[in-house]
């Protein structure tokens, strides 16, 4: 039934993808956490507007101001996190499939194998949108830090000029 490969090909042929899950998976754990990590900052930065209105914190323009600006930051990082874990559940499914594909084309249909390879390829080029979001999603972190210190700058200058 499969004269033109060997077991061990066959069976290479179907792990590899099966790696890349686990990888995707591995991504996706950590990219959930990176949202309920957002999912927490932008909760704890509604209190600190709430203790605003109600007036109980000093420099009240610029506070609104910084948080505005950190709730902007806050959007755009859920954005891409949710279209990164969009592509790497994607990823999954393709390379699933992939390994799938093989599987039946080797049983059924051998001259058409390269069907597999063309599906774990996509795979692989969600996984590296999902990578890039990722990346460009961790550049927006970064700004999110350094507004942060920046802003703690800014209230201990004034507490020193007090």
């Amino acid at each position: 039934m499969f004269d033109s490969f060997t077991s061990s090909e066959i069976l290479s042929g179907m792990i590899t993808p099966a790696v890349l899950v686990s990888a995707c998976a591995s991504l996706i754990f950590s990219t959930a956490n990176r949202l309920g990590r957002i999912f927490d900052r932008v909760n704890l930065l509604k209190s600190e507007v709430e203790l605003l209105l109600d007036g109980k914190k000093n420099y009240q323009k610029e506070r609104l101001v910084y948080m505005r600006h950190q709730l902007s930051v806050q959007k755009k990082r859920a954005v891409l996190i949710q279209r990164s874990m969009a592509f790497l559940y994607l990823a999954t499914s393709l390379f699933i499939i992939s390994s799938l594909t093989l599987a039946f084309t080797l049983a059924f249909a051998k001259n058409q194998t390269w069907l597999a390879t063309i599906v774990a390829i996509l795979g692989g080029v969600c996984l590296f949108v999902a990578s890039a979001l990722l990346f460009y999603e961790s550049r927006y972190n970064l700004t999110f830090i350094n507004r942060q210190i920046e802003f703690v700058e800014f209230l201990e200058r004034e507490l020193q000029e007090k």
